[in-house]
């Protein structure tokens, strides 16, 4: 049987906070296209995508391997959310920073449960 990513409350609730990021970032100042928007953009979608990836290696160490890049990535667009709230782009920041927090959550709870299995 193959092993599928999209199972995953981690998975799931990260590619929801990549379309709230989204929705965040499309009002935000036209010269932060290439800046903030870009890399606040990009964060997010690493967080998924860095799931999916280790989900689909041969391996707990190397899932935890992509689910420390996940985490690394998330901690990037908590600051980012930060920033962007601290220059007022937009008013959803504590929003965000909660659908951050909570994805941070299963991530670090998924890898808490595969270290003890090992």
């Amino acid at each position: 049987m193959k092993r599928n990513h999209r199972t995953l409350k981690a998975w799931q609730q990260a590619m929801d906070l990549v379309e709230s990021v989204y929705a965040a970032t499309s009002t935000f100042p036209a010269h932060e296209q290439f800046g903030l928007t870009s890399q606040m953009r990009r964060a997010a979608v690493s967080v998924p995508a860095n799931v999916a990836e280790g989900f689909a290696r041969n391996g707990s160490k190397e899932l935890l391997h992509f689910l420390g890049i996940a985490s690394g990535s998330l901690s990037e667009l908590d600051t980012l959310v930060e920033l962007a709230g601290r220059l007022n782009y937009f008013e959803q920041a504590e929003e965000l920073q909660g659908k951050v927090d909570e994805v941070s959550g299963l991530v670090m709870g998924l890898a808490a449960s595969i270290r003890r299995k090992l």
